[in-house]
């Protein structure tokens, strides 16, 4: 969309009103990109809200198909979708709240040169997987690309946000926060399936995914530095400084 028309100004009337975004924030928007790795608890609200807010193409990325058990914390998707590709439920879902906006689902896994060309295609990439292992091939591809990446995890009670940027050379990537192989990492640590997760917790932290990448696309105002943490029993937020290691196997001076 080269100039918005007059449906599309009343459509996002609500944000253009804001000074950090107005006119040329909202341009800028729908001529954006964006990759969402995962369409599942966290991948739900990332996509209907950026679809809602105008990112003018989505790539929806996910091999898995829905499941009951999916239900109770995965927004985009409804009984209907029981069996359906993640990544198709979610393009209905987007696509129902915007049909001015380009979908398109990935319904294989995003792994290799796919993955590689999918983040160099866009503006910015939000990771929503709930695996150590696919969080380093995205964050590796992000780097390599030099293209910013929005990280959210939650389980139990307990969420975190960071995000990445390879633009600026003092920013760490998810490697300088979970070194490979420090022990730090594995897949049962993360996934609901074994650890279960309460519902509206996914909600939050996707929103504030899906709230910090169209930040850094409209241009409006400064992104999260560092990372930040999510205690769901007691409603408080902790923020901690995340230093770019200089050791890192992704992002150090070695690599």
């Amino acid at each position: 969309m080269s100039t918005m028309n007059d449906q599309a100004l009343l459509r996002y009337s609500r944000q253009i009103m804001l000074e950090s975004i107005d006119i040329e924030g909202q341009q800028r928007l729908l001529e954006g990109r964006a990759l969402v790795v995962g369409v599942g608890g966290l991948g739900s609200p990332v996509a209907m809200y950026l679809a809602a807010a105008g990112m003018g193409h989505l790539t929806l990325a996910d091999d898995d198909s829905v499941e009951l058990s999916n239900l109770q914390r995965q927004i985009a998707h409804g009984m209907d979708d029981i069996g359906r590709s993640k990544a198709e439920s979610g393009r209905a879902a987007g696509l129902a709240l915007n049909p001015e906006v380009e979908i398109v689902a990935h319904a294989d896994r995003l792994d290799g040169e796919a993955l590689r060309a999918a983040v160099a295609g866009v503006d910015v990439v939000l990771d929503c997987t709930d695996r150590f292992a696919s969080r380093y091939a995205v964050n590796a591809a992000c780097r390599a690309a030099g293209v910013p990446l929005v990280s959210g995890a939650a389980i139990r009670f307990s969420g975190q946000l960071a995000v990445f940027d390879p633009r600026d050379p003092a920013s760490p990537c998810y490697g300088c926060l979970y070194p490979p192989g420090s022990g730090s990492e594995t897949d049962d640590e993360l996934r609901c399936a074994e650890n279960g997760v309460v519902a509206p917790l996914v909600g939050l932290i996707g929103s504030f995914q899906a709230l910090e990448a169209l930040k850094l696309v409209s241009g409006a105002g400064r992104v999260h530095q560092g990372l930040a943490t999510f205690d769901g029993l007691t409603g408080q937020w902790r923020h901690f400084a995340l230093p770019r290691d200089p050791g890192c196997a992704v992002c150090g001076d070695g690599a």
